[in-house]
Protein backbone atom coordinates (compact mmCIF):
# COMPACT_ATOMS: atom_id res chain seq x y z
CA UNK A 1 0.00 0.00 0.00
CA UNK A 2 1.53 3.36 -0.35
CA UNK A 3 2.71 5.46 2.45
CA UNK A 4 0.61 8.10 4.22
CA UNK A 5 2.42 11.34 5.39
CA UNK A 6 3.67 10.76 9.20
CA UNK A 7 4.69 14.12 11.25
CA UNK A 8 8.44 13.37 12.17
CA UNK A 9 9.96 16.33 14.80
CA UNK A 10 14.05 16.37 14.14
CA UNK A 11 15.67 16.09 17.21
CA UNK A 12 18.74 18.09 16.68
CA UNK A 13 16.94 21.12 15.29
CA UNK A 14 13.33 20.43 16.32
CA UNK A 15 11.96 21.29 12.91
CA UNK A 16 8.63 19.44 11.68
CA UNK A 17 8.24 17.78 8.74
CA UNK A 18 5.96 15.43 6.91
CA UNK A 19 7.52 12.26 5.79
CA UNK A 20 5.86 10.22 3.17
CA UNK A 21 7.37 6.66 2.93
CA UNK A 22 8.86 5.51 -0.59
CA UNK A 23 6.83 2.97 -2.06
CA UNK A 24 7.97 -0.28 -3.60
CA UNK A 25 6.35 -2.92 -5.54
CA UNK A 26 6.23 -6.41 -3.85
CA UNK A 27 6.75 -9.43 -5.52
CA UNK A 28 3.46 -9.96 -5.84
CA UNK A 29 2.64 -6.40 -7.84
CA UNK A 30 1.28 -4.71 -5.30
CA UNK A 31 2.79 -1.05 -3.94
CA UNK A 32 4.64 -2.21 -0.36
CA UNK A 33 5.60 1.10 1.70
CA UNK A 34 6.72 0.21 5.74
CA UNK A 35 4.39 1.16 8.02
CA UNK A 36 5.67 4.29 10.18
CA UNK A 37 5.77 4.03 13.44
CA UNK A 38 3.59 7.26 14.51
CA UNK A 39 4.25 9.21 17.57
CA UNK A 40 7.77 6.92 17.87
CA UNK A 41 11.02 9.80 17.65
CA UNK A 42 13.25 9.48 14.57
CA UNK A 43 17.31 8.76 15.39
CA UNK A 44 19.93 10.65 13.87
CA UNK A 45 22.25 8.35 11.78
CA UNK A 46 26.09 8.53 12.45
CA UNK A 47 27.27 5.24 11.32
CA UNK A 48 25.54 2.97 8.87
CA UNK A 49 26.08 -0.64 8.86
CA UNK A 50 24.32 -3.17 6.07
CA UNK A 51 22.09 -4.55 8.30
CA UNK A 52 20.29 -1.09 9.61
CA UNK A 53 19.50 -0.16 6.19
CA UNK A 54 16.89 -2.52 5.97
CA UNK A 55 13.47 -3.53 7.58
CA UNK A 56 11.14 -6.21 7.67
CA UNK A 57 7.84 -5.63 6.22
CA UNK A 58 4.81 -7.43 5.18
CA UNK A 59 3.04 -7.27 1.97
CA UNK A 60 -1.35 -6.70 3.05
CA UNK A 61 -2.10 -7.90 -0.19
CA UNK A 62 -0.41 -11.32 -0.81
CA UNK A 63 1.09 -11.60 3.02
CA UNK A 64 4.40 -11.98 1.72
CA UNK A 65 7.35 -10.64 4.26
CA UNK A 66 10.46 -9.40 3.19
CA UNK A 67 13.47 -6.87 3.42
CA UNK A 68 12.81 -3.17 2.68
CA UNK A 69 14.93 -0.32 2.46
CA UNK A 70 14.66 1.43 6.32
CA UNK A 71 13.03 4.72 5.45
CA UNK A 72 15.36 7.99 6.40
CA UNK A 73 14.41 12.05 6.59
CA UNK A 74 16.86 14.26 5.70
CA UNK A 75 16.92 17.77 7.44
CA UNK A 76 17.43 20.94 6.82
CA UNK A 77 19.90 21.23 9.16
CA UNK A 78 21.84 18.46 8.07
CA UNK A 79 21.12 15.65 9.95
CA UNK A 80 19.85 12.22 8.62
CA UNK A 81 17.27 10.48 10.67
CA UNK A 82 16.21 6.82 11.00
CA UNK A 83 12.42 6.74 10.73
CA UNK A 84 11.18 4.47 12.79
CA UNK A 85 9.04 1.55 11.01
CA UNK A 86 6.10 -0.55 12.91
CA UNK A 87 7.15 -4.21 14.10
CA UNK A 88 5.76 -6.92 11.91
CA UNK A 89 3.90 -9.11 13.82
CA UNK A 90 3.67 -12.68 13.88
CA UNK A 91 1.15 -14.38 11.77
CA UNK A 92 -2.27 -16.22 13.46
CA UNK A 93 -1.46 -19.74 13.67
CA UNK A 94 -2.76 -21.08 10.10
CA UNK A 95 -5.83 -24.18 10.52
CA UNK A 96 -4.16 -27.39 9.84
CA UNK A 97 -5.11 -28.85 6.71
CA UNK A 98 -7.46 -32.12 5.78
CA UNK A 99 -5.16 -35.23 5.50
CA UNK A 100 -5.18 -35.78 1.32
CA UNK A 101 -7.62 -38.80 0.14
CA UNK A 102 -5.46 -42.02 -0.37
CA UNK A 103 -5.58 -42.58 -4.29
CA UNK A 104 -7.88 -44.94 -6.38
CA UNK A 105 -6.49 -47.94 -6.80
CA UNK A 106 -4.13 -48.60 -9.77
CA UNK A 107 -3.21 -44.60 -10.24
CA UNK A 108 0.10 -43.21 -10.77
CA UNK A 109 2.30 -41.48 -8.13
CA UNK A 110 2.50 -37.68 -8.79
CA UNK A 111 5.97 -36.48 -10.55
CA UNK A 112 8.31 -35.39 -8.60
CA UNK A 113 9.79 -31.82 -8.81
CA UNK A 114 12.29 -31.34 -11.60
CA UNK A 115 14.84 -29.64 -9.35
CA UNK A 116 15.06 -29.85 -5.85
CA UNK A 117 14.47 -27.18 -3.20
CA UNK A 118 16.71 -23.83 -3.37
CA UNK A 119 19.28 -23.93 -0.25
CA UNK A 120 19.54 -19.98 0.25
CA UNK A 121 22.55 -18.22 1.35
CA UNK A 122 22.22 -15.21 3.88
CA UNK A 123 22.73 -11.87 2.45
CA UNK A 124 25.41 -9.85 4.38
CA UNK A 125 26.94 -8.20 2.10
CA UNK A 126 26.63 -6.59 -1.52
CA UNK A 127 28.88 -9.67 -2.90
CA UNK A 128 26.70 -12.33 -1.13
CA UNK A 129 24.22 -10.71 -3.44
CA UNK A 130 25.79 -11.79 -6.55
CA UNK A 131 26.92 -15.17 -5.17
CA UNK A 132 23.14 -15.64 -4.02
CA UNK A 133 21.89 -14.83 -7.57
CA UNK A 134 24.71 -17.14 -9.62
CA UNK A 135 23.41 -20.02 -6.99
CA UNK A 136 20.04 -19.30 -8.15
CA UNK A 137 20.86 -19.31 -11.84
CA UNK A 138 22.80 -22.59 -11.65
CA UNK A 139 19.64 -24.28 -9.94
CA UNK A 140 17.77 -22.77 -12.26
CA UNK A 141 19.78 -24.99 -15.09
CA UNK A 142 22.10 -22.49 -16.47
CA UNK A 143 25.46 -23.89 -17.01
CA UNK A 144 28.71 -22.85 -16.36
CA UNK A 145 27.56 -19.81 -13.93
CA UNK A 146 30.37 -17.77 -12.70
CA UNK A 147 30.67 -14.18 -10.92
CA UNK A 148 32.74 -11.35 -12.62
CA UNK A 149 35.76 -10.77 -11.08
CA UNK A 150 35.79 -7.63 -9.81
CA UNK A 151 32.78 -6.33 -10.33
CA UNK A 152 33.23 -4.88 -14.27
CA UNK A 153 32.16 -2.05 -15.07
CA UNK A 154 29.34 -3.24 -17.89
CA UNK A 155 27.54 -3.83 -14.21
CA UNK A 156 26.92 -7.59 -16.50
CA UNK A 157 27.74 -9.60 -12.76
CA UNK A 158 27.22 -13.24 -13.75
CA UNK A 159 27.90 -14.78 -16.94
CA UNK A 160 27.07 -18.83 -18.20
CA UNK A 161 26.18 -20.38 -21.15
CA UNK A 162 23.79 -18.36 -22.96
CA UNK A 163 23.45 -16.28 -19.63
CA UNK A 164 24.48 -12.52 -18.57
CA UNK A 165 22.85 -11.15 -15.34
CA UNK A 166 22.97 -8.01 -13.31
CA UNK A 167 22.98 -7.87 -9.53
CA UNK A 168 21.74 -4.28 -7.69
CA UNK A 169 22.68 -4.46 -3.95
CA UNK A 170 21.89 -0.99 -3.30
CA UNK A 171 18.84 0.44 -1.39
CA UNK A 172 17.39 1.90 -4.69
CA UNK A 173 15.05 0.49 -7.10
CA UNK A 174 17.02 -0.52 -10.08
CA UNK A 175 16.08 1.95 -12.84
CA UNK A 176 15.28 2.34 -16.17
CA UNK A 177 18.69 2.55 -17.55
CA UNK A 178 20.08 -0.65 -15.70
CA UNK A 179 17.22 -2.62 -17.59
CA UNK A 180 17.97 -1.31 -20.73
CA UNK A 181 21.84 -1.87 -20.71
CA UNK A 182 21.50 -5.38 -19.50
CA UNK A 183 18.54 -5.68 -22.33
CA UNK A 184 21.18 -4.31 -24.71
CA UNK A 185 24.45 -6.67 -23.68
CA UNK A 186 21.96 -9.82 -23.67
CA UNK A 187 21.34 -8.62 -27.62
CA UNK A 188 24.72 -7.96 -28.42
CA UNK A 189 25.48 -11.72 -26.83
CA UNK A 190 23.09 -14.04 -27.95
CA UNK A 191 22.17 -14.42 -24.09
CA UNK A 192 19.14 -14.65 -21.71
CA UNK A 193 19.51 -11.49 -19.39
CA UNK A 194 18.08 -11.97 -16.13
CA UNK A 195 18.22 -9.05 -13.42
CA UNK A 196 18.35 -8.92 -9.74
CA UNK A 197 17.69 -6.18 -7.24
CA UNK A 198 17.72 -6.13 -3.78
CA UNK A 199 15.24 -2.82 -3.39
CA UNK A 200 12.81 -3.73 -6.09
CA UNK A 201 12.63 -1.72 -9.69
CA UNK A 202 11.18 2.02 -10.66
CA UNK A 203 8.10 2.01 -12.31
CA UNK A 204 9.15 2.97 -15.77
CA UNK A 205 12.29 0.09 -15.26
CA UNK A 206 9.53 -2.75 -14.46
CA UNK A 207 7.49 -1.71 -17.88
CA UNK A 208 10.36 -1.98 -19.87
CA UNK A 209 10.99 -5.32 -18.87
CA UNK A 210 7.69 -6.60 -19.49
CA UNK A 211 7.74 -5.15 -22.76
CA UNK A 212 10.87 -6.81 -23.65
CA UNK A 213 10.64 -10.28 -21.47
CA UNK A 214 13.23 -9.09 -19.25
CA UNK A 215 12.89 -11.27 -16.22
CA UNK A 216 13.13 -9.27 -13.18
CA UNK A 217 13.78 -10.79 -9.55
CA UNK A 218 14.14 -9.02 -6.11
CA UNK A 219 16.11 -10.55 -2.97
CA UNK A 220 15.66 -10.25 0.45
CA UNK A 221 18.63 -10.87 3.17
CA UNK A 222 17.37 -13.97 3.83
CA UNK A 223 18.51 -14.84 0.44
CA UNK A 224 15.52 -16.03 -1.62
CA UNK A 225 15.10 -14.37 -5.41
CA UNK A 226 11.09 -14.11 -5.35
CA UNK A 227 9.78 -13.22 -9.14
CA UNK A 228 8.27 -10.01 -9.82
CA UNK A 229 7.26 -10.01 -13.35
CA UNK A 230 5.48 -12.73 -15.68
CA UNK A 231 9.14 -13.40 -17.37
CA UNK A 232 10.52 -14.15 -14.17
CA UNK A 233 7.78 -16.76 -13.27
CA UNK A 234 8.11 -18.36 -16.75
CA UNK A 235 11.69 -18.84 -16.12
CA UNK A 236 10.82 -19.83 -12.56
CA UNK A 237 8.33 -22.95 -13.87
CA UNK A 238 10.36 -23.87 -16.93
CA UNK A 239 13.69 -23.38 -16.05
CA UNK A 240 16.45 -22.75 -18.01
Amino acid sequence: MSGEGVPVRCPTCRRDHVYVPPAYPCACGAPLAPPIQRGAAPSPITHRTWTDAWVTVRCRACGRQSQWPQPELGCSCGAVLRVPVRPVMAPPPAEPSPLPEAPPAGARPPGARARTAFRPLTIRTARDAVTTAALYLTWLGFGDVRQAEPPPASGIDVRGRGLVARVDPTTRPASLKAVECLWLHAMTSSARGVHFSLAGYAPDARRCADELHLPLFVLDLTGTPQPVNDAARRLVSAGA
